[in-house]
């Protein structure tokens, strides 16, 4: 059960080392939590395996730019040359037998719509921009960029408990566990 209270953002554990936090992580999975992350200074192999992190879905929105961009593509170079204002050059007939012709397009635009939307795909994903994050309210957080390693457990988990949650993070390694606020006042 959830005891999720107003302006409580989850529970924050420092970890000692990059193995402790891949070992946590896995604990953490088992014990059926759903709203959580880890944060570390570098990229840690297998860490996404073992928060049993699925594949991103940002190839899907890249896929559908692509096919957004082919389709424009195609109506522009098609629509203009052929249908609109049918374009005779050294006897080659103005119809579908022209496309050839029209590939540097198709391929540039379909290039173009596939990077934009990976662009606003990930920007969208992410959550981005974010001025302010609720973990930036903690002071051991700031060690994230060049020596902390982190879990945060939310609060709005469905497993969530503060006792529970609490001592969880302490029984897997935890250190400085601390309840981060949504607050922004630093006093």
């Amino acid at each position: 059960m959830s005891s999720f209270s107003q302006g409580v953002y989850g529970y924050l554990a420092e970890f000692r080392s990059a193995s402790a936090l891949y070992q946590a992580a896995k604990k953490v999975c088992k014990a059926g939590f759903l709203k959580w992350d880890c944060y570390s200074p570098y990229p840690i192999h297998g860490l996404d395996k073992a928060m049993s992190l699925g594949r991103s879905r940002l190839p899907w929105f890249v896929l559908c730019g692509g096919i957004c961009g082919f389709v424009v593509a195609f109506l522009l170079t098609y629509g203009t040359q052929v249908i609109l204002y049918p374009t005779v050059v050294q006897g080659k007939p103005a119809n579908i037998f022209t496309l050839p012709a029209f590939f540097p397009v198709l391929f540039e635009l379909t290039v173009l719509f596939s990077g934009i939307t990976t662009l606003f795909g990930f920007l969208f994903l992410s959550k981005l921009p974010m001025l302010h994050h609720p973990l930036f309210n903690s002071m051991h957080f700031k060690k994230v960029t060049d020596a902390g390693f982190f879990i945060c457990i939310e609060a709005k988990d469905s497993n969530f408990c503060s006792e529970k949650t609490k001592s969880f993070l302490k029984e897997i390694g935890g250190e400085h566990i601390e309840l981060v606020n949504f607050d922004t006042d630093l006093d």
